[in-house]
């Protein structure tokens, strides 16, 4: 009886619904819990986490104090100790703490991070008056304020440091923002004219219509930028004297002294000090620093905005090249040619295309885009500029083709997947009513199969946005500050390179020099380009939802 019943229950199909069921739960939990795990272990980076000072001492050496941040900490064995250099002998409990310490003063100590054992620290505490530097170069500095200059006089000293300090910042801040805005802009776009001149010289040169007239023009325009030029350089080296015009010196815990230029510091805080409230401000000022600046220290501190844009400018540009080609593709598949063996082998091509490995057409863009069209655009159109390549060479153009071609196949099938569920019967109804087989195909069949239209492009999206292994080859760069958009014409620079978050992740994950500084931001970019790519997706669903509602109707 019992085992009847367990074939009847198998033949009803219920084991099947529970294994589906149960592996969509464990994927839904594995890929929630990967999301947190990134989210705890790059979003946690932001937080100013209090210092510790304690003095650490190694059995037989003398004691020394440090100062830093408590990033790790973890059980090991006494073995695995031994082995990474640590006296810690043979007695005592198998396992032993080792932290990790964010000891900073890069200049001073070497290193910004260093491994000691829990055991061996004492006489821990967090004073209050304990300063955190985040410096534009060589990392963050920690220790005590000993005195704050101008133009080399002290004007504070001790505890009046602190509350001056803050004011000379929000001084210096300010001033780096009209210097950043003038060496950006305002010389960019002189730099820009300048080379503008300079290739018309050579363009009317070339076409052997340099005369007087025109190299008169063109010095006076040359010279006028000059002296725009000469007026921006004087106030250029008036803002760099008065950012560097003030100094801070600060006492490591070992008692040493350093001068910092105030200059060179981004931000100074009393992480001890703040309270949560405070805390919360500075965490939510942290993160979005790392929206909206450009990367420095090798790309390890700083902010991703560069990448960022690049990522959804290429893949905004590709899904505008991808979709008419994609679209066109399936429409004369499914609507013109004849179904015969030579459509059957197109589609085994384009579905054979769909799993090419990325590399081959990061190979392809660099060969054909690249070389043999670039070059081609730069003899025919930008002849004054030879030998310095203005196509032919990687950029955000090359690029963003190298993605459309890569993503077409997904567009082309869901599209065509889409054509196919239009009952026939609506459009012998449309040409039963006069209209022509051109019109029924815009007026009828393409709206009611812009859902599937939508659902490729999504598909697309959702796998151009994440590739790396060809961008390498085709425009994307480690550190591309500038952005493709600007205020010179044409405004929009196609053959420009560009950073992405991919790559991003890549460089600061493999290729950085400081491993643990680094390690932090590969977490945090990583759920930036999920949900950056999650946002592309549900913008494009929003709108894939609003078609299905409003040609739902037509298709009963």
């Amino acid at each position: 009886m019992k085992q009847h019943n367990l074939k009847s229950w198998v033949k009803s199909g219920a084991p099947g619904i529970w294994i589906s069921g149960g592996a969509v739960s464990i994927a839904v939990i594995m890929t929630v819990g990967l999301l947190l795990l990134i989210a705890y272990r790059g979003l946690g980076h932001f937080w100013p986490a209090d210092l510790l000072q304690a003095r650490y001492s190694i059995p037989g050496q003398e004691s020394r104090l440090l100062v830093g941040e408590l990033v790790e900490a973890e059980e090991v064995s006494r073995a695995r100790l031994k082995g990474a250099g640590f006296p810690v002998g043979t007695d005592g409990p198998e396992f032993m703490t080792r932290d990790l310490i964010k000891v900073g003063n890069r200049d001073i100590n070497g290193s910004d991070f260093t491994w000691v054992i829990g055991e061996w620290l004492s006489e821990k505490s967090y004073p209050l008056d304990l300063i955190a530097l985040e410096r534009r170069e060589w990392g963050n500095f920690y220790g005590y304020p000993v005195s704050l200059k101008e133009a080399g006089k002290v004007v504070a000293e001790g505890a009046e440091v602190w509350p001056l300090l803050q004011e000379r910042l929000e001084r210096t801040s300010n001033l780096a923002t009209d210097l950043a805005r003038i060496e950006k802009k305002e010389i960019n776009a002189i730099n820009h004219g300048l080379e503008r001149l300079r290739l018309q010289t050579r363009k009317l040169e070339l076409d052997g219509q340099l005369d007087a007239g025109a190299q008169a023009d063109i010095a006076a325009e040359r010279a006028e930028l000059q002296a725009r030029y000469e007026v921006l350089e004087k106030e250029l080296i008036r803002l760099h004297t008065d950012v560097d015009r003030d100094s801070l010196v600060m006492r490591d815990v070992s008692g040493q002294e350093k001068e910092i230029s105030l200059g060179s510091i981004v931000q100074a805080q009393q992480p001890n000090a703040m309270s949560v409230f405070a805390k919360i401000g500075s965490y939510v000022a942290n993160l979005w620093s790392f929206l909206s600046d450009d990367p420095r220290e090798a790309n390890t501190e700083g902010g991703i905005f560069p990448a960022i844009f690049g990522t959804v400018m290429m893949t905004m540009l590709m899904a505008v090249i991808v979709t008419p080609f994609g679209v066109l593709a399936a429409v004369y598949l499914r609507e013109y040619a004849k179904q015969n063996a030579f459509t059957q082998i197109v589609r085994i091509a384009v579905n054979n295309l769909a799993g090419v490995p990325a590399i081959v057409y990061g190979v392809f863009g660099l060969g054909f885009f690249v070389y043999v069209l670039g070059g081609s655009l730069d003899r025919l159109f930008f002849p004054e500029a030879l030998p310095a390549p203005t196509f032919g060479t990687p950029g955000l153009l090359w690029a963003s083709l190298t993605l459309a071609i890569l993503s077409v196949p997904v567009v082309i099938v869901a599209t065509e997947e889409g054509l196919a569920r239009i009952p026939r019967a609506l459009r012998e109804g449309s040409l039963a009513l006069g209209a022509t087989k051109s019109e029924t195909l815009w007026k009828v069949v393409l709206p009611m199969a812009s859902p599937a239209m939508m659902t490729g492009l999504i598909l697309a999206v959702a796998r151009a946005a994440g590739e790396v292994a060809p961008l390498m080859l085709v425009g994307v760069v480690k550190l591309a500050p500038a952005l493709p958009v600007d205020g010179n014409y044409p405004y929009l620079h196609f053959d420009q390179k560009i950073m992405h978050l991919g790559f991003h992740i890549y460089d600061v994950g493999f290729q950085s020099p400081n491993v643990e500084a680094a390690r932090p931001l590969v977490y945090a970019t990583a759920l930036l380009l999920v949900a950056v790519v999650a946002l592309l997706n549900i913008s494009a669903v929003t709108l894939r939802n609003h078609l299905r509602e409003k040609y739902k109707s037509l298709e009963h």
